[in-house]
């Protein structure tokens, strides 16, 4: 569906996995956290392939080469293939190749993975400033890249090279919490430099257009957990989205939500491919912000969100959630929602 400015989540009739021929998932806070797969992750992709979709595996993450990804998740229990993964860092090299001659010299900041990307695109990767490279590619390296790496990508960028970024994501999940993201790194480089780079991951058009290409999706369901990336991507390429709670994402943040954040499906992790979603209606004479789902009913007051109609023992939490999201989008309209939502997502029991 075209993504026009959503005032409540999307019904559907049939389970996401039959509705959708490819699930474009994300990775970290989806599949995997910490490197152990998130509960129900396992059973529900393997249930979704065997009911035909296919599974895309989209990442951010530039450090990792698409055969250490399927690796990771074929030991998890995800049978998996180089394949079926799409990294930023594939995405950059190819924007890179697009622009500048073949077999040109890129000075990379990063790791491995960024590497085999330019390599597959006929590009040389280079350590040092002063190899007459011809653009300069960023990507995560890791949390022991080498503060040089700064220094050598800032020589390059100041005297004129192309600057290209896998992605600006300022945080990336670790097993001891949020550590810097490659957008962090970035911000040292613009700062010594005065820069801008292109920039090719998620949310921008690059990595859809990379992930499309590679798979050959005609009818894709972005799934993630951050609305920033994962479904503002979804939003810049006009295709629908599933967002999972079980990464970075919590219900004011979801409430709050202008947009180009707001998913077409809310769903408490990726079983929701396995089921419909229901239909959030309307209410009739109660304001032009009231909308019910399931047994709440949820609408806008002059201060906050309000909610009735259910409790955590008849009513499932995420009809209450998709209610209140209908209420706050209504409310907001192409804003970001400013009302206190906190008391309405304790009463459905989120």
């Amino acid at each position: 569906m075209s993504q026009t400015t959503r005032t409540r989540p999307a019904v559907s009739e049939r389970p996401l996995s039959e509705a959708y021929d490819t699930a474009l998932l994300d990775l970290d806070g989806v599949v995997y956290a910490g490197g152990s797969a998130i509960a129900h992750a396992v059973d529900a992709l393997d249930a979704a392939r065997t009911g035909g979709m296919r599974l895309a595996y989209v990442t951010n993450n530039a450090l990792r080469t698409p055969d250490a990804v399927a690796v990771h998740l074929s030991e998890l229990g995800i049978p998996t293939t180089a394949a079926d993964v799409i990294t930023s860092a594939q995405a950059v090299a190819r924007l890179i190749a697009d622009e500048v001659p073949a077999g040109a010299r890129v000075l990379v900041i990063g790791g491995e993975g960024l590497r085999v990307a330019l390599r597959e695109r006929g590009l040389t990767p280079v350590d040092s400033a002063d190899d007459d490279p011809v653009a300069v590619a960023q990507g995560y390296g890791g949390p022991d890249l080498p503060w040089s790496r700064f220094a050598e990508a800032s020589y390059a960028v100041a005297r004129g090279v192309p600057w290209y970024a896998s992605n600006t994501d300022l945080t990336i999940p670790s097993g001891r919490g949020i550590a810097p993201g490659n957008g962090a790194a970035v911000e040292v480089v613009r700062i010594a430099t005065g820069a801008d780079p292109k920039v090719a991951g998620k949310p921008l058009p690059p990595m859809h257009r990379e992930t499309v290409l590679r798979t050959g999706a005609r009818r894709p369901l972005v799934v993630g957990d951050r609305l920033d990336t994962d479904i503002e991507g979804a939003f810049n390429g006009d295709v629908d989205s599933l967002l999972v709670l079980t990464g970075v994402t919590d219900g004011p943040r979801l409430l709050a939500a202008p947009p180009a954040h707001r998913p077409t499906y809310v769903d408490a992790d990726l079983r929701g491919l396995l089921t419909g979603q229901p239909q959030v209606t309307a209410v009739d004479g109660a304001g032009p912000a009231a909308f019910r789902c399931g047994a709440w009913t949820a609408w806008a007051g002059p201060e906050c969100l309000e909610v009735s109609g259910g409790d955590e023992a008849s009513a499932g939490a995420l009809d209450g959630l998709r209610a209140l999201c209908a209420a706050a989008w209504t409310a907001a309209g192409e804003g970001a929602c400013e009302l206190d939502g906190e008391k309405a997502l304790a009463q459905v029991g989120l």
